[in-house]
């Protein structure tokens, strides 16, 4: 699929992000080291505070990077922003309002994966890109939509009941369409996009899959 923008037109937009928002970089990071904490040692109002981060993230990436900056090389970008908006909306309407959400690490392959896929999009990620050339601020940094994708399947995988099939298909949709990034300009480090989403689509259909036949189980008992 050809874009309608160059690489050098794509990695301005980084750059002019980046010099525009700072010090949101780190902000974005300190709050995704502490949704970690919290779904490793939860407490009371951590499926919320997790989920409000999920939900921040996602409404950031749909107003500030889609609809302000990546419009003015894209059009396509206005249907992104609306999409990431949705997205945002809706981690907030379950997990913050209804609290239908609930995050625990346990050490088994969807635990395991997850904390592996975080630790990529926060640590591994970027440095890939430094790698292979994409140095700050021309790079995407944590809270645009690459590596902030693969920081959600992490955490869908976290989730320890079964998983809305609803909350999964914008997260995994952009794998696709982000990925052309790395097809058409070489940004190597997104391939973990493509990699991330379907690794989580499987196993989120592997686990409901299960619950499904323990619900089925259960009532059958009775």
């Amino acid at each position: 699929m050809k874009t309608p923008f160059t690489l050098q037109q794509f990695l301005e937009i980084f750059k002019n992000y980046n010099e525009a928002v700072f010090p949101m970089q780190v902000i974005f990071y300190l709050a995704g080291i502490v949704a970690v904490y919290l779904a490793i040692k939860p407490n009371s109002k951590s499926d919320k505070i997790i989920c409000g981060v999920l939900s921040f993230l996602w409404l950031w990436m749909g107003i500030v990077y889609h609809l302000v900056y990546f419009t003015t090389i894209n059009k396509a970008a206005y249907l992104f922003g609306i999409v990431f908006l949705f997205q945002g909306i809706l981690f907030f309407i379950s997990g913050v309002i209804k609290s239908k959400i609930s995050f625990r690490f346990r050490p088994d392959k969807y635990g395991i994966t997850g904390i592996i896929l975080i630790f990529f999009a926060l640590i591994i990620y970027p440095a890939l890109g430094y790698l292979f050339g994409h140095v700050y601020p021309s790079s995407p940094t944590f809270g645009l939509p690459c590596p902030a994708t693969i920081f959600t399947f992490g955490f869908l995988l976290l989730i320890d009941k079964k998983i809305p099939v609803l909350i999964i298909i914008i997260p995994f949709v952009w794998s696709i369409i982000g990925f052309t990034a790395a097809f058409n300009f070489g940004i190597v480090e997104d391939t973990g996009l493509i990699i991330s989403g379907l690794l989580t689509l499987t196993l989120v259909f592997i686990r409901n899959k299960k619950y499904r036949n323990v619900m089925i189980t259960s009532l059958s008992n009775e």
